[in-house]
């Protein structure tokens, strides 16, 4: 089974997707920033965060180095035109996980399909996304960071491979590639080592907000100045992502009442299900190469099971909502709700809500669908142009 779409992630065999765009001429070439750049080890991303936030692996250290940290507050600037504007080769960082120089890394990296854990390069992807992020705002002043600078999305991720090799040297890059007053766009690949060839794996969109020391309120970063055409698209196309996202967040169903034509969508489903041979509209029919959408769903209290919530030919949408709960208070709360595209070799049955939530569900994973499709088709045309 294969993914594409809107914020996606995948792993072979068995892919996982949060938006995912499975061709290899719709990957997005970064920028050339590499002069004047030398690669860190992936080991080095996480202890350079340490000392720039001022943490510490010992807990005693931790604790009095984040109490510590509020006072800092005097180093944050009172608006943004206080901070000196920054570029994009400003905060341009490579990262070598060397899994074919290094064997002995590859245990850490390991799945049980002798592949690559897609998870452990989540965790290097988010790692890199914020040291980049405090690179672009490193104050000058100080070796320790004022601000807390943690990730609001993951806005997309393109994957133009099937497998991760575990035995070859991957290579990670980014940069900043769009600020807003408190929140930084970053934009990172991933290549892995071919032949003596790095060749592109993955193109990843991430958005990080700056707090204060204290991670309470939110707090300025430096402005970003593109330079030349090829910079100023890029950062273009950052605030068109961060319009796309307010919109998606102004439209939610759990906002506004469905549309006019999402409403005819979700009646037609309705009477399309409806038993012809009673007259009642309880007694509901499967229609052919159909499913329940109630079917489609697994629970579990420490695996995130997916909710096939929408299909269209050989096209699955999955929604996964992720939350704790408090035995103490009694209070579950979301910490992440993840959409998915995944595309099957064969055409799949059709998912059928019952209820008027699960119709809510349903056309919640149409519109991330048809986002997803509609991107797709830009990156086809952008890339097919001549």
């Amino acid at each position: 089974m294969l993914a594409r779409g809107w914020c996606t992630v995948r792993k072979a065999p068995s892919l996982l997707a949060r938006a995912l765009t499975s061709m290899t001429n719709g990957f997005q070439s970064p920028p050339d920033m590499s002069e004047g750049h030398l690669p860190i080890h992936v080991n080095n991303v996480r202890s350079r965060l340490r000392a720039i936030v001022g943490a510490s692996t010992n807990w005693s250290d931790h604790v009095q180095a984040m109490h510590e940290r509020k006072d800092l507050h005097i180093l944050l600037a009172k608006q943004q035109e206080d901070l000196p504007p920054r570029k994009m080769n400003d905060s341009y960082i490579e990262v070598i996980l060397p899994l074919g120089s290094q064997p002995e890394l590859r245990e850490k990296y390991l799945n049980v399909h002798n592949s690559v854990r897609f998870g452990r390069i989540l965790e290097d992807l988010d790692s890199l996304g914020v040291l980049i992020c405090y690179t672009h705002t490193k104050h000058e002043a100080s070796q320790r960071s004022p601000l807390s600078i943690v990730t609001a999305l993951v806005d997309k991720i393109d994957l133009c491979k099937k497998v991760i090799y575990p035995d070859c040297d991957i290579k990670f890059t980014g940069n900043v590639s769009w600020v807003g007053k408190t929140s930084m766009e970053v934009k990172m690949h991933m290549f892995q080592l071919h032949d003596d060839t790095y060749s592109p794996v993955l193109d990843a969109t991430f958005v990080m907000v700056a707090r204060d020391p204290e991670n309470k309120r939110p707090a300025f970063v430096n402005p970003l100045t593109p330079e030349g055409p090829e910079e100023e698209e890029i950062f273009r196309k950052g605030e068109l992502n961060k319009i796309r996202r307010v919109d998606f967040s102004t439209a939610s169903l759990l906002k506004m009442a469905p549309t006019a034509e999402e409403r005819t969508t979700v009646h037609n489903i309705f009477l399309n299900t409806l038993d012809t041979r009673t007259v009642s509209f309880r007694s509901r029919v499967l229609p052919p190469n159909s499913v329940w959408m109630e079917d489609a769903k697994l629970k579990g209290l420490e695996i995130c099971h997916p909710q096939v919530c929408f299909t269209e030919k050989n096209y699955i949408q999955i929604r996964v909502h992720s939350e704790v709960y408090d035995s103490d208070t009694r209070e579950h709360k979301t910490t992440n709700v993840f959409h998915f595209t995944f595309m099957s070799e064969g055409e799949v049955p059709q998912i059928v809500p019952k209820t008027y939530g699960e119709s809510m569900l349903y056309l919640d994973g149409k519109r991330h669908f048809s986002a997803a499709m509609k991107e797709t088709r830009e990156v086809e045309k952008t890339t097919a142009a001549p």
